[in-house]
């Protein structure tokens, strides 16, 4: 197979990156998951079906938990004091872990319950209905905070610490810092070795927890004089010499509860005991990690969606203008709808996700960063459904959609942001299959600084080998010729689900095809033509969305066969994922559209002369990112504070630290 860093007329800078892209992913796995098969025109069915449930015992210990937390959630939570005072109250801390919910992933012989990736997304998906602070609180804590540990700590240090992450310490996750966000590879923090210990310098931020945990996860690079040194991941304490959280928290727009730290380290000695996993794979194990955050960050999306699905419904059939009810209009009729169904595919795609994590799928990163991509776009929109609904009332604080609505609009940045995420489920869905489209150039077709001798030699002997001619002919016929390949079968479905999955069957050839088309079009230009990356990232995800919706749908139709028309939930549910098929499949369609029309060029040269614009305005009139590269840094307008609530690093909180963990 081929070596993109090795396609003629990319740049240095891309290829530095599709190295170091690799080296942080690691090697392809042997077995391509589910979505990158989507690329070559393949529908697995071992992936999809059968839908994956929790085993009778694990799902009697997941209902036990629920019901303990949705009593609390119903009576105790303070959800709007939580987003008014911009913080969780300790005894909101306390009554969580005490109820399991802050250890629930933690092995029991560790103190905590044991269970499964899915249980827990069922649980972040219950608060997430009630409270989006809290949810994330959860999360940062177990999937990604006490994670590594769980997943790359020695059976000393989980000893040590994971008794008290499951009882008593929060957990922070330090990766992101002034320079540092979607670019997780760019750490700054650094550290150099003496003797048995690690010093660590420099700057952290958006460390969700880190002004009240007990310890946190920091990533590091190690600073080498061949400027060569790769991350490694060190378990710090606040109560170590040197650590200084200067300011406990930020104010926001949403998730306002939530306390995201700042935090400096300065010559902090970090004992060798405390490395996690190997030195230098902290990136891998920081991924490994976001995997899980992903999940449980959908799953608090569905949660708060489905609130306001609920009450948007409701308010439609109640609220009554011009004589009759909201509900009659089929606009507003448009967007119940149009809930409902986004609302059951993003179950689908999320409890497909978890199922293959708690199966422990070999090939899940692209599967992990859509069911992100899908449930934070597809939330989003439920929330703006419901709010346009609700009208002015939805913008009142009492009613509780506004801060779903506001705790929402996050998600779509954080984890990944979205626009990101596209390029990556372009480039790693597809990269297998661009390596081996390039191999057959390269054997076949004539290089522009090859010979002409050189190219009919090449190109005679490669006619020859079966293998290449094998991969070549049918490839050249959809290239060239426009003829598709042979479609994918769905064959596990329940005949009366059939129709949808071969319309799926369609889509996903015609996927492979225009991949195909467009990757000879553009060459090496592909790897920067974002927008028609996102093109295909967007038709896959719906692609794959559309296959976790067809198998829990037929999951759901065994299980209700023979319910008259009565249960109408079931009802509700199955016209919703039929309705989903038809918005995937328009959105689908529109995605391949836009690969021959599209207003790129135009958006292109708008977007230059905005910039260059932009560049003649005086920096003193806005904000400047603080630590830019470029000679703006320091020149720009100052936030001003007047009016917003403040939290400043406490003095007192290293001796408070040392004390709860004494």
């Amino acid at each position: 197979m081929a070596d993109l860093k090795n396609l003629k007329g990319i740049s240095e800078a891309d290829k530095k990156l599709l190295a170091e892209a690799e080296e942080w992913l690691g090697a392809e796995p042997s077995k391509m998951g589910p979505v990158k098969n989507l690329f070559w025109g393949n529908i697995k069915e071992e992936f999809y079906f059968p839908y994956p449930q929790l085993d009778a015992r694990e799902q009697a210990e997941c209902d036990q938990l629920l019901a303990r937390l949705d009593e609390y959630l119903r009576t105790e939570h303070p959800a709007i004091q939580i987003d008014q005072e911009q913080e969780i109250p300790r005894w909101v801390v306390d009554r969580l872990f005490e109820i399991g919910v802050l250890g629930m992933t933690i092995p029991k012989e560790f103190g905590g319950l044991g269970l499964g990736i899915t249980s827990y997304n069922h649980v972040l998906e219950r608060i997430g209905m009630y409270c989006g602070s809290t949810a994330v609180m959860v999360s940062a804590h177990q999937s990604i905070g006490c994670k590594a540990v769980m997943l790359y700590g020695t059976e000393e240090q989980k000893k040590k610490w994971l008794p008290h992450l499951a009882k008593d310490w929060l957990s922070a996750f330090c990766l992101s810092e002034p320079n540092v966000g979607c670019d997780a590879g760019g750490q700054e923090t650094n550290f150099v070795k003496d003797g048995d210990y690690y010093v660590i310098n420099g700057e952290k931020k958006w460390a969700t927890s880190g002004a009240l945990s007990g310890l946190f996860t920091v990533m590091a690079r190690e600073n080498r004089p061949d400027g060569k040194g790769k991350i490694s991941a060190l378990v710090c304490h606040p109560d170590m010499e040197g650590v200084d959280i200067y300011q406990k928290n930020r104010s926001k727009c949403g998730i306002r509860g939530t306390w995201q730290a700042r935090i400096r380290f300065n010559n902090v000695r970090v004992h060798k005991s405390h490395l996690l996993g190997q030195e230098g794979r902290g990136l891998q194990i920081a991924l490994s990690c976001l995997n899980y955050g992903r999940c449980t960050l959908s799953a608090g999306m569905l949660g708060g969606a489905r609130r306001v699905r609920d009450q948007a419904t409701k308010w439609a059939m109640t609220r009554f203008q011009f004589g009759a009810p909201l509900a009659d209009k089929e606009l507003v009729k448009k967007r119940i709808a149009n809930m409902a169904a986004l609302d059951y595919a993003m179950d689908a795609v999320l409890y497909m996700t978890t199922g293959m994590l708690d199966r422990k799928d070999e090939d899940h990163q692209v599967e992990t960063a859509m069911c992100k991509v899908f449930c934070s776009e597809m939330g989003w929109r439920v929330v703006n459904d419901g709010m346009q609904i609700m009208g002015g009332e939805s913008y009142m604080t009492e009613n509780e959609v506004e801060r779903v609505f506001r705790d929402s609009r996050i998600n779509l940045i954080v984890e990944g942001a979205n626009e990101v995420m596209q390029s990556y489920i372009f480039g790693y869905g597809g990269k297998q299959l661009a390596e081996q489209m390039l191999g057959i150039k390269n054997a076949l077709l004539k290089d522009s600084d090859e010979s002409v001798g050189a190219f009919l030699s090449k190109a005679l002997k490669n006619s020859f080998n079966m293998r290449i001619m094998k991969i070549a002919v049918p490839l050249g016929l959809e290239v060239f010729l426009g003829i598709r390949r042979r479609l994918p079968r769905i064959t596990k479905v329940s005949p009366e689900l059939q129709p949808y999955a071969d319309r799926l069957s369609r889509l996903v050839r015609e996927l492979t095809y225009q991949f195909k088309r467009m990757s000879y079009k553009y060459q090496e230009a592909m790897l920067t033509r974002q927008a028609v990356q996102a093109r295909f990232a967007d038709a896959a995800l719906m692609m794959h969305g559309w296959a976790c919706t067809l198998s829990k749908l037929d999951m759901d139709l065994k299980a209700h066969k023979g319910n008259g028309s009565a249960d109408l939930e079931w009802a509700r549910d199955k016209a919703a994922a039929i309705h989903f098929f038809d918005i995937a499949e328009m959105s689908i369609n529109q995605s391949f559209r836009e690969l021959y029309q599209h207003a790129d060029e135009s958006m292109l040269a708008a977007a230059d002369i905005a910039l260059k614009h932009s560049a003649t305005l005086p920096a003193d009139q806005f904000i400047i990112p603080e630590k830019t590269p470029t000679d703006l840094r320091g020149k720009g307008r100052k936030p001003r504070q007047e009016g917003i609530k403040q939290f400043p690093g406490d003095a007192g909180r290293k001796g408070e630290a040392v004390s709860a963990r004494a």
